[in-house]
């Protein structure tokens, strides 16, 4: 399946790449691959591709109006903050900023990465979800450790109860991600840069997060076993050690797959040169996943908790709906205390509000930095009802599951908590099935004879 990084109306969130129009029209077939390499018998440091990766394009040059126009717009916006609510969400709002700047450069995402593994065997994508979690881990633990934290903060792991509701979420929201074209984190970094078919993605998000909560009595009692942390039965140190050789198996099982099937390579997004690389992108899989994780874990040190992001979807499709004049907050999900407390206040004021507002801006400031950012128009209909299938799906599941591949997979590993490897594993069974759901819209999958996937 051909990519296209700069264009991606129909499936934007990617390790490595952002998937184009090109690849979800009916019938779309890439290249036939170059060359054909023998499967390697060693588990090489390079595994095995069916040709060699492309070389980047050169950057567009920058768009200065959407570019000055992003960073004006988060800069006035942390004064705005910083001034009417504190040092605390300014922060936030400048950490969420940094994250989509980064998402967007290294085109880190989840969506692709589990589609090409699975449709090919490129485990490329995998691997620097491996370094993103490993890095996270290793934070958490001394973070969370030593009691560090900031602002009064006592930073605290992310643990979610393992149940039917995890794993039926979890496997919404891999089908979720392969229908809308992106994760959550990849939502938020595909609208920043442009990317107006994502926008039904979001839409459909915030509805799915607003009928779990209107259905939420019919779910909350769904059986389950309480949380598991890997720190309370062997400290942080072993759980960091065990954290850390799980994702080192699962390093050497993707190499294994990948010499085994012999994928196509990942397509390279258009990326400037030298130092300009740095402002302009595209930047290497390995800087994006050690940049990620310093600020998710600068997230947990301000504010107490890890990086989260799809709870403020169902904060903005309440607060929507009281903008209209209904009444959310008679709800049984919303009459919860911590919910009502969390309703009754402003969205500046919501740490993962803040965080994705954040992401958008940074994205759409590295994106005109990079030259891409533009909207997209005359979207065709399978694109946008899969978008919107995709973005319910999700919505429903991330609830359904008490996150979503940042809250509850990147967050939950990395705080060593069983839910999060189940989590994995019930999302990779859903993508599994969301590869099928794909060709009931037109939307295409990576085959072996592509040239790019």
């Amino acid at each position: 399946m051909t990519t296209n990084p700069t264009s991606s109306p129909g499936n934007t969130d990617s390790v490595g790449s952002l998937d184009g129009p090109a690849a979800d029209a009916p019938g779309s077939a890439a290249g036939t691959a170059t060359a054909t390499v023998s499967p390697a018998l060693a588990l090489t440091w390079r595994p095995t591709l069916s040709a060699p990766p492309p070389r980047a394009a050169e950057a567009e040059p920058v768009r200065w109006w959407p570019l000055g126009i992003a960073l004006a717009g988060a800069l006035a916006l942390a004064a705005y903050v910083w001034n009417a609510h504190g040092a605390l969400p300014a922060v936030l709002l400048v950490l969420g900023t940094g994250l989509g700047f980064t998402l967007f450069h290294s085109r880190f995402g989840f969506t692709s990465a589990w589609r090409q593994f699975l449709a090919v065997g490129n485990g490329t994508g995998l691997r620097a979800h491996a370094l993103l979690l490993g890095t996270t881990a290793t934070l958490f633990a001394l973070v969370i450790g030593t009691g560090t934290g900031l602002f009064g903060s006592a930073p605290a792991p992310s643990a979610g109860p393992i149940g039917i509701a995890l794993f039926l979420g979890a496997f919404l929201f891999g089908i979720g991600m392969q229908l809308g074209g992106a994760c959550a984190s990849g939502t938020l970094f595909a609208v920043g840069s442009g990317q107006s078919a994502i926008v039904i993605t979001l839409v459909g998000f915030i509805a799915g997060s607003v009928i779990y909560s209107a259905a939420w009595p019919l779910v909350a009692d769904l059986p389950a076993l309480p949380p598991f942390l890997l720190s309370d039965h062997v400290g942080w140190g072993g759980s960091w050690a065990i954290t850390i050789a799980l994702l080192a198996a699962l390093v050497v099982g993707t190499r294994a797959v990948q010499n085994r099937r012999v994928p196509p390579p990942v397509g390279a997004p258009p990326s400037a040169r030298g130092a300009l690389r740095v402002v302009r992108g595209s930047w290497p899989l390995i800087a994006g996943a050690l940049v990620l994780a310093v600020l998710g874990t600068a997230v947990l040190v301000v504010s107490g908790g890890p990086w989260g992001i799809t709870s403020a979807f169902n904060l903005w499709g309440a607060k929507a709906l009281q903008l209209v004049g209904l009444h959310p907050e008679t709800w049984a999900f919303w009459s919860q205390p911590a919910q009502a407390e969390q309703l009754a206040g402003p969205v500046l004021q919501d740490k993962n509000s803040l965080t994705n507002i954040g992401i958008i801006l940074g994205a759409a400031v590295a994106a005109g930095a990079a030259g891409t950012w533009k909207l997209h128009t005359g979207l065709s209909w399978n694109l946008v009802a899969a978008g919107l299938a995709g973005g319910v799906l999700m919505g429903i599941g991330a609830r359904l599951a008490g996150g979503c591949n940042i809250g509850a997979y990147l967050a939950g590993i990395g705080s060593g908590s069983l839910h999060g490897w189940l989590w994995a594993v019930f999302a990779l069974a859903g993508t599994w099935a969301g590869l099928r759901a794909r060709t009931l819209f037109g939307l295409g999958v990576p085959k072996p004879g592509d040239s790019v996937c």
